[in-house]
């Protein structure tokens, strides 16, 4: 395979329950904080409070031009996205004049909030149209895109829970292809009654806060957020005198086939998924210097992925961020993919919280205190339902 071109990353934005940037989010890592508690933004009749990460500082609101509030997902991405160009030092009206192109991952969207509409439907009354509106609108490919004025190539990628990961890889290739100058590309979405429900019923939540790789984990906890990138061309950042924050090296993406929600148990699709992406940047496994996992806390996953790690990446340090964030869906590949940029600036990455006892089943064990790593490549992947799993290989430099 032909060698792909590092692609600059200029600026990074993210917004979660860890922080309302990536400053305050790094410094949760590295302290050791979590804000996981039962949900505050919808009631449930279930039994047990299972905890969630939600966001509680307010989101900057947008409204449409029918006067409709934006979706809460949307409105996360627009927030992340102008971060990030603030980051990267670009003034909109100044990239209204490029070929710039957004590419969002989501699951949740706002597609699974309007249970009062739909409620009101089915009993024959008249329900209020705003809910339907803000849903038509509610794509944050499109949201960010009007949020700056931007026309070019717009696209919202639905991968379940590798749909963040999976927009930057595509991000990369629009850079790459010379499709566009700039993109912006990351993922967003919200809690949500149903999916916290829906995630219960899979009985795949931990009544506790969760434990990714741990022996006595039971789950996940879900949680919301969004994270953007700002890729850009050489020839873009050079002439601009923009120094890279990192580079994205390497994308691979490939399916299990096997099962809606379980992992295939060999990983086969999550080794592919690895081995392409270390081709497609021309690097070896012995350089990378961490492993950002997905790390849910589910048994199964946790399972799958600490194996395969142990045998394509043997001794390279890993953890998992999702005891800080909990899991965003289609956020989570763009929050991790933030945290993974900033791990390789800082030379350091923070403690897998949760994990405190070794399970005999798994050949390996994550990261139980900051730890200070050396090399200038790291991994950031993504296991998705459906069998997908998606890998990113960020670098320090571009050569």
């Amino acid at each position: 395979m032909k060698r792909a071109a590092p692609v600059p990353i200029t600026g990074v934005g993210c917004l979660c329950a860890a922080g309302m940037n990536l400053q305050q989010c790094m410094d949760s890592l590295f302290r050791g904080t979590r804000h996981a508690a039962p949900p505050t933004r919808f009631e449930t009749s279930h039994p047990v409070n299972y905890p969630v990460f939600e966001v509680h500082a307010d989101i900057p609101t947008t409204a449409l031009h029918h006067g409709v509030e934006l979706g809460r997902t949307s409105r996360l991405a627009v927030a992340a996205a102008i971060q990030a160009v603030q980051d990267a030092r670009w003034i909109p009206e100044q990239l209204r004049s490029r070929r710039v192109g957004v590419c969002m991952g989501t699951t949740v969207g706002s597609a699974m909030n309007s249970e009062e509409f739909y409620r009101q439907y089915r009993q024959a009354e008249d329900p209020d149209m705003d809910p339907v509106i803000r849903f038509l609108a509610g794509n944050p490919a499109t949201a960010v895109a009007r949020e700056l004025g931007l026309t070019g190539p717009c696209q919202t990628v639905v991968n379940a829970c590798s749909s963040g990961t999976d927009a930057v890889g595509l991000g990369a290739f629009w850079i790459r292809s010379g499709i566009c100058d700039v993109v912006i590309a990351g993922g967003a979405d919200e809690l949500c009654r149903v999916t916290y429900n829906g995630f219960i019923s899979l009985m795949i939540s931990d009544d506790s806060p969760c434990r990714p790789f741990d022996r006595d984990r039971k789950g996940l906890n879900l949680g919301e957020g969004a994270a953007v990138l700002v890729l850009e061309s050489d020839q873009t950042s050079q002439a601009r005198m923009k120094k890279a924050r990192s580079f994205v090296l390497g994308y691979g993406s490939a399916s299990d086939a096997y099962h809606l929600t379980a992992p295939r148990p060999d990983g086969s699709g999550l080794r592919r998924a690895i081995s392409e992406a270390l081709n497609h940047c021309g690097r070896s496994a012995e350089e990378v210097a961490f492993v950002n996992a997905h790390g849910t806390g589910t048994p199964d996953n946790d399972r799958v992925e600490c194996r395969i790690l142990q045998e394509v990446l043997p001794g390279v340090p890993f953890f998992s961020t999702k005891g800080y964030t909990g899991h965003a869906l289609g956020a989570a590949g763009a929050l991790e993919a933030a945290f993974t940029v900033a791990c390789l600036e800082q030379g350091r990455i923070p403690q897998s919280v949760g994990f405190a006892t070794k399970d005999p089943e798994l050949p390996a064990c994550p990261v139980k205190h900051p730890t200070t790593v050396t090399g200038d490549i790291a991994i950031s992947e993504s296991l998705a339902f459906g069998g997908q799993n998606a890998v990113v290989i960020f670098g320090k430099e571009g050569a």
